[in-house]
């Protein structure tokens, strides 16, 4: 994706043509972090490829993202906006290697690594027979992260005595559509072995069985040594949701880091960071960067740039993983609770300042639902910042809190000062419970009953999870409060798609749940038409939300599979919910920070028998 550098020109020789990169394709910038990041494999075309570590890309127009919170919990000096593609040339600053290695023609049938195929430069095409060929549908990965090709040669001679090492033989892919299933899909060998099917190759046990270890393989790090490992790999579709999954973390930006002098500072601080404080002073004056902020000088920048280089330093010295796991916990805990103190205090727009984070009450009184829904503050979001960054990513079995480190697969060879990460902007609305009344009713034995049956699932899994692991397993956060503001959330994201037109995909939800915390935040963020146009401010005015809160408990109070839902013991995955359900409470995976895990709907509008009284109907 990015070029090679030009060869070094001989004195007296004349120069080489500069080498290019073959340009494969574009992705957008958000998706290097959601969809497509490091490690993850990319269709294009009829070739198929894997993004490099952010170590062999070209950053150097790469925006400087700051957001200080988050980068102190993840332990860097900052962020990067992915490089955007050139549209003049084939330089774009992010890297892809060829994965897998193993291709078919779909005329000759062979199967064999893409190299001795001898296809044309730029193409995919087998020498013999001028037809495209198809990068192998299977792969292989552990939990570890670790990825290579699937081991055809030793699937199809397995049982064979007479055969080790190799054959000499030729293999064979064929896929005769006679089904959908794995049985039509065939492999052979010239040496006379019988053919086989991929049937049975996605049990548990299939590679074990055939004496097959995880190699340690890291393809998307370029000359990065094998890593001894001892998980069992799975075999995977190449496409397939668990071949990737992203270890992503998000903050939205407060006050003072989204105002001020940090705002000023923050665009120039990668450049600042470095400078003595004689050449702050210059470039302040050079670039005229306090012009129009009177209220400031140079000596507020220093101090600034100081401060963030302080920050910098104490995050970035090396700890242990299990430091470094509880860091991360730690750090996140206190950047929800300072999230948490800002949307509590109103922060009002100010004609002086540019700021990212404006938080005011609504101009009307909120008595209507303070008294007959028990929230005791709302507070209309009307400017939010949200950086959202890539940490690390996860193949076979999705993210976990209590995963050990060793199971995030690293995006960078050695360790990164910075992570990839994009930034966008919106609104929200903030809603506070009464405590008072969320007291009262969280100490109900039923309640309680309920929230435990899910806490305990939860922290079996999680412990399952942990395995051998050093690291603490950290508690389940599956509380009866955690419950109400998790089903709050998506009772009126649901509605906000049915009553404001906003798709349910891009409203999100941000859960403070804790001894001093009991509140949700309900935005939009995204760049596109769905972003910050005023229509979800204009849901959170008294009003209209006293009216949309009526209607979403009303649909709440009755799934179209009730009594099954409702009556239901635990449901969803690994039984982490009870009375939640596609046709009442899950949203889009874009939505719930939680996987659409720890929910129940008896938690709003109690159960049909009267046992457990729900938090709306006290």
């Amino acid at each position: 994706m990015g070029p090679v550098p030009p060869r070094i020109r001989r004195r007296g020789l004349p120069s080489a043509p500069a080498r290019t990169a073959r340009k494969l394709g574009e992705i957008r910038r958000a998706q290097l972090i959601t969809t497509y990041g490091v490690g993850a494999m990319i269709a294009v075309e009829n070739e198929s490829f894997l993004i490099r570590g952010i170590d062999s890309w070209d950053i150097s127009e790469a925006p400087f993202i700051s957001e200080p919170r988050l980068a102190q919990q993840l332990g860097v000096s900052g962020f990067r906006m992915p490089p955007a593609p050139d549209t003049d040339s084939a330089r774009d600053g992010v890297r892809a290697v060829r994965f897998p290695e193993m291709y078919s023609c779909p005329h000759c049938h062979q199967l064999m690594p893409f190299r001795k195929f001898n296809s044309p430069t730029g193409r995919a095409e087998c020498s013999k027979c001028q037809e495209s060929l198809v990068p192998s549908r299977f792969v292989i990965a552990c939990t570890h992260g670790h990825l290579e090709d699937f081991p055809y040669w030793k699937w199809v001679h397995r049982g064979n005595r007479t055969v080790s090492g190799s054959c000499g033989g030729q293999l064979s892919f064929q896929a005769d559509g006679s089904t959908a299933s794995l049985r039509a899909v065939l492999i052979s060998c010239t040496c006379g072995v019988e053919k086989v099917s991929m049937e049975g190759s996605f049990r548990r046990q299939a590679l074990r069985d055939l004496g097959i270890r995880c190699s340690g393989r890291r393809p998307w790090l370029k000359d990065a040594p094998a890593e001894s490992c001892h998980e069992q790999p799975r075999t995977l579709q190449r496409g397939s949701s668990s071949a990737w999954f992203p270890v992503m973390h998000s903050a939205l930006s407060i006050p003072p880091y989204s105002q001020g002098i940090a705002r000023i500072v923050a665009p120039f601080y990668d450049g600042l960071k470095a400078e003595d404080p004689a050449s702050i002073k210059t470039f302040v004056r050079v670039m005229k960067l306090l012009l129009h902020h009177p209220k400031y000088t140079a000596d507020d920048v220093m101090a600034e740039v100081d401060r963030r280089r302080s920050a910098e330093i104490a995050a970035g010295k090396p700890v242990d993983d299990t430091e470094a796991a509880k860091r991360v916990g730690d750090y996140r805990r206190k950047l929800y609770e300072g999230e948490y103190r800002s949307l509590s205090t109103p922060h009002p727009e100010e004609a002086e300042e540019e700021q990212e984070f404006v938080c005011e009450p609504p101009t009307a009184p909120i008595d209507n639902v303070r008294s007959s829904h028990g929230l005791t503050q709302v507070m209309l979001v009307k400017r939010l910042r949200e950086v959202r960054a890539l940490q690390s990513f996860r193949r076979v079995e999705e993210p976990s809190p209590a995963d050990s480190p060793l199971r995030h697969a690293a995006i960078s060879a050695t360790q990164p000062s910075w992570l990839p990460a994009f930034e966008v902007s919106g609104e929200g609305v903030f809603l506070r419970l009464a405590p008072e009344r969320l007291r009262a009713w969280e100490e109900h034995p039923e309640q309680v009953s309920r929230a435990t049956r899910i806490r305990d699932n939860h922290e079996r899994l999680l412990s399952a999870r942990a395995g051998e692991s050093d690291n603490p397993i950290p508690p389940s956060p599956a509380t009866p409060r955690f419950l109400l503001l998790h089903a709050l959330a998506h009772i009126l994201i649901n509605e906000w798609s049915l009553d404001g037109g906003y798709p349910a995909a891009s409203l999100r939800e941000r859960l403070y749940s804790d001894e001093d915390m009991a509140g949700v935040l309900i935005y939009t963020a995204t760049s596109d038409s769905a972003g910050s146009l005023g229509g979800v401010i204009a849901q959170g005015e008294p009003d209209r939300l006293a009216g949309t809160l009526q209607a979403a408990l009303r649909r709440a109070s009755w799934c179209s599979n009730d009594p099954l839902c409702m009556e239901s013991e635990t449901s969803g995955a690994d039984s982490l919910n009870i009375a939640a359900c596609h046709a009442c409470l899950l949203l889009p995976e874009t939505s719930c920070e939680n996987n659409n895990i720890l929910l129940d709907r008896a938690a709003l509008v109690g159960t049909p028998d009267g046992r457990a009284p729900g938090f709306f109907t006290l």
